[in-house]
């Protein structure tokens, strides 16, 4: 499985009140579980500064992660980033796999 961390900013068109937030991360999850159940999340966190959320899960490959992309930006009228991510000990193991400068 390979790391996405994803940041999401909502429409502000799309929510009218705080009950529609929890409307919308229901339909969100329900047919991101449907199409992807393959997708493991990891934490969500509501941020400071130009997005909304910040999102890490697992997805098996690019195209998933792209698939779970697509329904947020759909469903939730949403602009999204997103990058695959390294956990840091294995970016210090990739690191002794190069070859070594002369």
């Amino acid at each position: 499985m390979q790391t996405f961390v994803m940041l999401t900013r909502l429409s502000t068109t799309i929510l009218r009140s705080l009950v529609s937030y929890e409307e919308l991360e229901n339909n969100v999850m329900q047919h991101i579980r449907t199409k992807c159940p393959q997708v493991e999340w990891l934490a969500n966190y509501a941020i400071l500064g130009p997005c909304d959320y910040l999102d890490i899960f697992r997805a098996p490959n690019h195209e998933t992660a792209l698939e779970v992309c697509t329904i947020i930006r759909s469903f939730g009228h949403a602009t999204t980033e997103i990058w695959s991510a390294v956990e840091w000990e294995r970016y210090k193991e990739l690191l002794h796999q190069l070859p070594k400068k002369s």
